[in-house]
């Protein structure tokens, strides 16, 4: 079975590109440290939602396991607040979707339809020869987590958020870890030179 990491991007810049943010510094330094730990597991493949953080993420993680960054929409949010809507509305249907998985919202996925075709790529990329890293966001992770095992196994704090670069880890469609952020924290890590924000 091909062995893969979903990774939840890093902290998001909010007060920049407020539909689609990049990261902020500590963003940028959850990225590297994720990346230095990935490429220690033999990462062959990393791949990514299109959104701007999610792909500054894995430029970060893939320079560090030495591959290129493939991107997948199959990959993105469930919903992404794009200012078509006004925020207030857009938790609206987001708190919708979360507790109603067959909600479909008016712009996005229900939580049902983001969980299936998270698991649709899974299943393609089963026969990978080596771990797959995948970028991705919380939403949608844990609307795979309900998918795969149903909604009392997913950790209720989780419903509400997943932590910056959190790695949740399945054996296939098996899930052995949830949001895991010890490699974040297992060492001290120095960041080398100034942060530098990656171009749009």
């Amino acid at each position: 079975m091909t062995i893969f990491y979903l990774v939840q991007h890093g902290e998001k810049d909010r007060s920049r590109f407020p539909g689609d943010p990049g990261l902020t510094e500590a963003g940028w330094w959850q990225g590297v440290r994720t990346g230095a730990w990935l490429r220690t597991t033999g990462v062959v493949a990393v791949y990514s939602s299109p959104l701007r953080r999610a792909m500054q993420t894995a430029e970060l993680i893939a320079s560090a396991c030495g591959v290129n960054v493939r991107t997948d929409p199959r990959l993105r949010e469930r919903m992404n607040w794009d200012g078509s809507l006004p925020w207030p509305e857009f938790l609206v249907e987001w708190d919708r979707t979360v507790t109603d998985r067959d909600y479909t919202p008016s712009s996005g996925d229900s939580s049902r339809q983001a969980g299936e075709r998270l698991a649709d790529f899974l299943v393609e990329h089963q026969g990978c020869r080596g771990p797959v890293a995948m970028v991705v966001h919380g939403g949608v992770t844990v609307d795979l987590l309900r998918t795969l095992l149903g909604d009392a196994a997913v950790p209720a704090e989780l419903l509400s958020g997943v932590p910056s670069c959190a790695i949740t880890k399945l054996d296939g469609l098996e899930v052995t870890e949830i949001a895991s952020v010890t490699h974040l924290t297992s060492r001290p890590w120095s960041r080398p030179g100034p942060f530098q924000a990656h171009p749009e």
